[in-house]
């Protein structure tokens, strides 16, 4: 700890020289002088609002008078800068921190403190609704990339005064701000505690992916594909997750919030459920289910009838190949996986203005006449249209992908022992997601351990008013809202 020294040009040498303010054009070192008493005041050019710094020099002008005499900060404090965010601090290196953060330090000559004036002003983008959490009807705002305006939109929501958001810093190098929300009164405080440390014991440079870099660190799993926390950029989805007893992650720089604990089942929920009447909803998740399953098991399934590795019913006689292609079946899917994957890289990296014609060009001239050729049969396409449909209705990014790997492992197996090899393939998947457990939650609860009541709220829309009790996964005990 290097202590404020009660000599201004000390002070300034060493933050200067650890700024490198002659180095660095955006690091602001600007000399005042008011009431014969000298000052610098140091900012980044970019971070801070060049309206507030300006009213803060004309209010010191002004006031110059008060603050010849007597403690220099408390009068600068109480009675001349106008400002709602100040504080002091007697450490050099935790002043040169705030600088880099966005706040202003103000250094005094004779003073023995520093004065940090949050003036920062982060370059942010409008607040829009989210591409990827999109509803027909509900509320259109949704988070952004500065934590300060997603915390806001979270705490307009809920405005109780039992609602903490608790920061903490994270990064030798970034010092990334990350806010851990939760309600003290509904969290399970020993999973809060657990969550804290964990960020606490964080070794790193700095948080490259933000948010995803964090979930690595605190959940490891690194070879399981399956998500083991929830994203969301919709501030009502995050603010419902809170009263449940969920515990929340925001990470400046990511415009999406962590919500864990979760299982498998809260990556099938969408917010569009709870907009329309309950059985619309349920309809609405019933239908989602299906996509879901068929997204994972349609395909080797259907490679194993038209393989004539299974009996075909004689109802579902027409499920199989009609005419055989010059290519084997199963090279046809990995093809057309393959081809799948590379048209979703591809929308991701083409401009919206040229998206229709990438699909129309796949639509057209790669699928109609990959069938005119022989490469791929009707049938082939057919399915693999219905699975990648499937993918697309899965309302977690991630639990999709995740899907997708399960569903050409699936296929692999299948192709290479028949039914018990696909057998095989389910039951391990099976076991994989009951065995896990993060942050000591069952992934496959409250199917596995088995709670009937939980489970009534996972295959159907419950209407809110007959929603008495909180997740038990979640709450430090079962508690009546």
């Amino acid at each position: 700890m290097n202590k404020v020294s009660s000599n201004l040009f000390k002070n300034r040498k060493y933050i200067s020289d650890e700024l490198a303010a002659e180095e660095n054009f955006d690091v602001i070192e600007l000399p005042l002088t008011h009431g014969d008493i000298n000052m610098i005041l140091f900012t980044v050019d970019g971070l801070s609002k060049d309206t507030a710094i300006i009213h803060i020099q004309k209010e010191l002008a002004d006031h110059a008078d008060k603050i010849k005499n007597g403690s220099r900060v408390d009068k600068l404090l109480q009675s001349v800068l106008p400002y709602l965010e100040l504080s002091t601090t007697n450490d050099l290196d935790e002043t040169i921190d705030q600088v880099l953060a966005g706040p202003a330090a103000l250094l005094i000559d004779g003073a023995e403190k520093v004065i940090l004036i949050d003036t920062r002003e982060y370059p942010v983008r409008s607040i829009a609704e989210p591409e990827t959490e999109q509803i027909v009807r509900g509320a259109k705002d949704g988070f952004v990339e500065t934590i300060v305006f997603n915390t806001a939109l979270t705490r307009r929501r809920i405005r109780d005064r039992r609602l903490r958001m608790e920061h903490l810093t994270v990064g030798q190098r970034s010092k990334t701000d990350i806010c851990i929300s939760y309600m003290k009164d509904i969290a399970n405080p020993h999973l809060v505690q657990e969550m804290k440390k964990a960020i606490e014991n964080i070794n790193i440079d700095g948080l490259p992916m933000a948010d995803k870099t964090l979930e690595e660190y605190i959940f490891g799993h690194y070879m399981n594909p399956y998500p083991l926390v929830r994203y969301t950029e919709r501030p009502d989805v995050a603010a419902a997750h809170l009263l449940e007893g969920h515990i929340l992650l925001f990470v400046d720089g990511s415009p999406t919030v962590m919500i864990t604990p979760v299982t498998f089942w809260h990556h099938l929920q969408h917010a569009e459920e709870y907009r329309q009447k309950p059985i619309i909803g349920t309809m609405h998740r019933f239908v989602r289910f299906t996509a879901v399953w068929a997204s994972l098991f349609l395909l080797p399934l259907w490679f194993l009838y038209a393989e004539g590795l299974i009996d075909t019913p004689d109802v579902i006689h027409y499920i199989g190949e009609e005419k055989e292609g010059s290519v084997p079946l199963l090279i046809q899917f990995l093809v057309a996986e393959t081809g799948i994957e590379m048209l979703r890289m591809a929308a991701i990296h083409t401009p919206t203005a040229l998206a229709t014609a990438l699909g129309l060009v796949a639509a057209i001239l790669i699928g109609q006449i990959a069938i005119d050729v022989g490469l791929f049969s009707p049938e082939v396409v057919l399915y693999l249209a219905v699975a990648a449909i499937g993918s697309f209705a899965t309302p977690s990014y991630e639990l999709s992908l995740a899907n997708r790997l399960w569903r050409i492992i699936f296929l692999l197996c299948a192709a290479a022992a028949g039914l018990s090899g696909f057998i095989a393939a389910v039951t391990f998947w099976c076991i994989l997601l009951i065995r896990l457990k993060p942050v000591h939650i069952p992934y496959f609860w409250p199917l596995i351990p088995f709670s009937f009541h939980s489970l009534g709220d996972i295959f159907k829309r419950k209407p809110i008013p007959l929603k008495s009790r909180r997740p038990q996964i979640t709450t430090r005990v079962n508690e009546k809202k």
